[in-house]
């Protein structure tokens, strides 16, 4: 839809207000359909737009579906009518239909996606969408200037629309966004529609002030108020505020009054907290009937025409609600479709023998980040200090490039657009690396240190991992997550020393890659940046610097697939599962207890897929098994593979599954408490002898 122009014709623009009033009442219709199909249990949730219909059809007038991007909540029923999803669609959705083209079945209601009106596919989690948005808008900066990039497409004046209710700017994502935002100049249209309460909870106990005053001091932030009520307002001020965002001069939130004369949801009832009085005002600014009446006030409409719509409006919802009543629905079979894919790479065999120079650990990433950057335009690399310095002094200054150098070189050598600092704000860094990744880029954020990757769970989590399962395989997000992980290092401590990859691993949709030496670690990243999933790809610490796990840099098409472990001793006698920095801990172990031992070393490499048959190969010769890891016992993702082992090779075994893990604590300060805490050479001979005598 093109902007709107309030200079045009009086009639021409009646026409289109005439249009919208006809597409509010089959928005609200709509809403009561699925009530009813909620009452006769033919659909199992429902929350409505009712009363925020002339705010976003106002909105939409402006607005340019395929062209702009949106991320939108779930009250945005009349946008996403107005964009082009049609009654069918939503009610699809609603039933739960096989067919349905945001889901399959897979989402509630009201939770919008559509790869060709650029919808991206939105979770229940409120705000969590403000971060992806500005990444989004960040991103079509980035493709614009690189009109080549393959599969990405921008224009010079689109926008990303992102839109949340009041009670939802609470977030902090919501001001994390804002700060980004504002910060670059981004063309992100920030709409808030205020209908006075989230859930039960009311604006005034939300905030000191409304969102619009709240905001006032942020500089670069325009800030427009408006009745969200009054479609005549909306299109006016709405038009302003997109033309505003559309010249590229920065970010505009727009907070808009609308009501709310339903309940949140179909879960709740209004009546229990809010008096008849305040339910009766509602009615009585009823956006349909306030823009009906305006209409008839203009000629441009009967009571006689406003009824015959109504009567058509409802006829249309309810052919569309007995259409989808026929439509099959998703098979039990298809719940483990699209959780995850992973690229079809020939398994790794020993690199050839190279002449070239052994690297560390830490190099070998440094320089695959590198190597993968020169290959791919579409890689961005950023996080906290990862730049080697501004660039204003970037030629007086040797550079730094991440706390542990990783990132060294990459700023000078692929520009600022390509590696470049963040705030110091996890979810930040996540947020904008999932809508970059929603276009087609293939951003690389980077989290200091593991021990402060939770601000960024949330988007980890609910909009990462969840992004090709949710929307039924038309969504992916291509994004590399580096974190520096464990301890050995000493001195650490709490917050710079844990390890908790299992968390992780039990989130379907994560990729989780955790190599220990420098070739693999050169071979996963590149598998990594080749994934349409997110990947976290974990790297320790402790090995960046050592030297018994240097390797020749393998050659550029030396890819390490996913879920393929590796034999690093062969034996018979007894297996040891294990990744990280107790893959070396392993092997100095099994030094001491010598050559003819019979011990077996497994050194997974990834976490999430893990290699399930090379771990029962193993333990069908050996018949024992360790399992040794650095994260906690408890529920450390050794749990998994013993109960694997028990499940799967039980009639193999000559001796129960053992596990070998750091103590149930966090990591302390003091070396010798360290040391007490994390698995040591000396724990792993013992309990290999132990097993040995079994």
């Amino acid at each position: 839809m093109q902007d709107a122009a309030l200079d045009r014709p009086h009639d021409a623009f009646l026409d289109e207000a005439l249009d919208d009033f006809g597409l509010s009442l089959v928005s609200r219709f709509c809403d009561d359909r699925e009530i009813a199909l909620r009452q006769q249990n033919r659909a199992f949730f429902q929350i409505s737009g009712a009363g925020h219909e002339a705010l976003l059809l106002g909105l939409a007038r402006s607005l340019r579906p395929g062209y702009d991007w949106f991320f939108p909540y779930y009250r945005d029923r009349a946008l996403a009518l107005a964009l082009g999803v049609t009654p069918l669609e939503m009610l699809m959705q609603a039933v739960g239909a096989a067919a349905d083209p945001a889901s399959g079945g897979r989402q509630m209601p009201c939770h919008w996606g559509s790869v060709r009106l650029n919808i991206v596919s939105q979770t229940s989690v409120t705000a969590s969408q403000c971060l992806p948005a500005v990444g989004c808008a960040e991103a079509a900066r980035y493709i614009g200037r690189r009109p080549n990039l393959d599969g990405c497409v921008a224009y010079g004046d689109e926008l990303t629309y992102v839109s949340l209710g009041e009670g939802a700017t609470a977030e902090g994502e919501f001001w994390e966004a804002l700060n980004t935002a504002t910060r670059l100049h981004l063309p992100v249209l920030f709409v808030v529609a205020d209908n006075g309460y989230a859930i039960s909870v009311r604006s005034t106990d939300q905030h000191p002030a409304p969102i619009s005053e709240m905001v006032r001091g942020i500089r670069g932030l325009r800030v427009v108020k408006m009745d969200g009520r009054d479609y005549f307002e909306v299109r006016r001020k709405g038009a302003s505020a997109v033309a505003h965002v559309r010249a590229g001069t920065g970010p505009c939130l727009v907070h808009a009054l609308v009501t709310r004369p339903y309940s949140h949801s179909l879960s709740d009832d209004q009546k229990k907290y809010r008096v008849p009085e305040e339910l009766d005002d509602e009615r009585e600014h009823d956006p349909i009937t306030a823009l009906e009446q305006r209409l008839i006030a203009a000629g441009a409409l009967t009571p006689e025409t406003a009824e015959r719509m109504r009567v058509e409006a409802k006829e249309s919802v309810s052919a569309a609600a007995n259409a989808v009543l026929e439509l099959p629905r998703p098979t039990p079979v298809s719940v483990v479709d699209h959780v995850v894919a992973t690229p079809a790479i020939i398994e790794a065999t020993d690199p050839p023998e190279s002449d070239a120079d052994v690297i560390t650990y830490g190099e070998a990433i440094r320089l695959t980040l590198h190597e993968q950057m020169a290959r791919d335009e579409r890689i961005r690399v950023f996080g906290e200090d990862v730049a080697d310095a501004d660039p204003d002094v970037i030629d007086e200054v040797p550079g730094k490039g991440g706390v542990f150098g990783i990132t060294f070189g990459l700023q000078r050598a692929f520009g600022d657009a390509r590696c470049f600092n963040t705030p110091l704000a996890e979810a930040n860094i996540v947020g904008r690396a999932v809508g970059q990744a929603m276009r087609g880029l293939r951003p690389c954020a980077e989290i200091q240190f593991f021990d402060y990757v939770w601000p960024a769970m949330n988007q980890l989590r609910s909009e990462a991992a969840t992004t090709r399962w949710r929307s039924n395989g038309a969504f992916t997000c291509p994004m590399v997550v580096r974190i520096a992980i464990g301890g050995y290092l000493q001195g650490g401590a709490t917050f710079h020393s844990q390890s908790g990859e299992s968390i992780f691993a039990h989130i379907p949709g994560l990729l989780i890659a955790f190599p220990s030496r420098a070739r693999d670690a050169a071979g996963l990243l590149r598998t990594a940046f080749r994934c349409d999933d997110p990947v976290l790809f974990l790297e320790h610490k402790h090995l960046y610097r050592q030297g018994y796990n240097r390797d020749p840099m393998p050659p550029p098409d030396w890819l390490v697939p996913f879920g393929r472990g590796a034999y690093v001793t062969r034996g018979d006698r007894v297996t040891v599962v294990t990744w990280g920095a107790t893959v070396h801990r392993a092997q100095a172990a099994v030094s001491a207890l010598g050559a003819d031992a019979g011990v077996e070393i497994i050194d997974l490499r990834t976490i999430a897929p893990w290699d399930r048959e090379m771990v029962a190969e193993s333990v069908r010769k050996t018949g024992r098994v360790l399992v040794l890891h650095e994260d906690t016992l408890t529920c450390g993702f050794g749990a998994e593979i013993a109960a694997f082992v028990a499940d799967e090779c039980f009639e193999y075994l000559d001796a129960p599954v053992w596990r070998l893990a750091a103590t149930d604590t966090f990591c302390a300060y003091e070396p010798q408490l360290e040391n007490a805490i994390l698995p040591q050479i000396a724990d792993i001979e013992r309990d290999l002898r132990a097993l040995l005598a079994y």
